[in-house]
């Protein structure tokens, strides 16, 4: 199944512009930054809007994954669905990344911590999926 990911320029102008300044504390107090939003659209599948994140203090320790989950979710609620909202087609699944450090989507780099977690939006809320 072939996949591809494109950036989708006017969103990412201005959520970059955006994100320059923008420091967003994360219900663990880790703080982030919006790196990049990517677009998705698997052979035969939904639209997919992946935001990508960098928290540099994030090193994937046992402390950090236990409130995971609650701040990929606070993330995909406050940050990402607000953004989608007003960019046309609607997505039927978002995916939310965090890492240690910017990185080349797709690319393997063994120097980044990183964690990602796919959600469905619903209502305003962001219903966590497996992969």
């Amino acid at each position: 199944m072939m996949r591809r990911a494109v950036i989708v320029p006017a969103l990412v102008l201005g959520l970059a512009a955006a994100a320059q300044e923008e420091a967003l504390r994360l219900p663990s107090g880790l703080e982030a930054r919006f790196h990049e939003v990517l677009t998705d659209r698997p052979e035969g599948g939904g639209l997919i809007y992946r935001f990508r994140y960098v928290a540099g203090a994030f090193d994937g320790g046992a402390e950090q994954l236990a409130a995971l989950g609650d701040d990929l979710t606070w993330l995909c609620e406050s940050h990402a669905l607000p953004r989608i909202s007003n960019i046309g087609p609607q997505p039927g699944q978002v995916v939310i990344s965090l890492a240690d450090r910017e990185s080349v989507f797709g690319v393997y780099d063994p120097e980044v911590t990183q964690v990602f977690e796919a959600f469905r939006p619903e209502g305003g809320a962001c219903i966590w999926e497996m992969f």
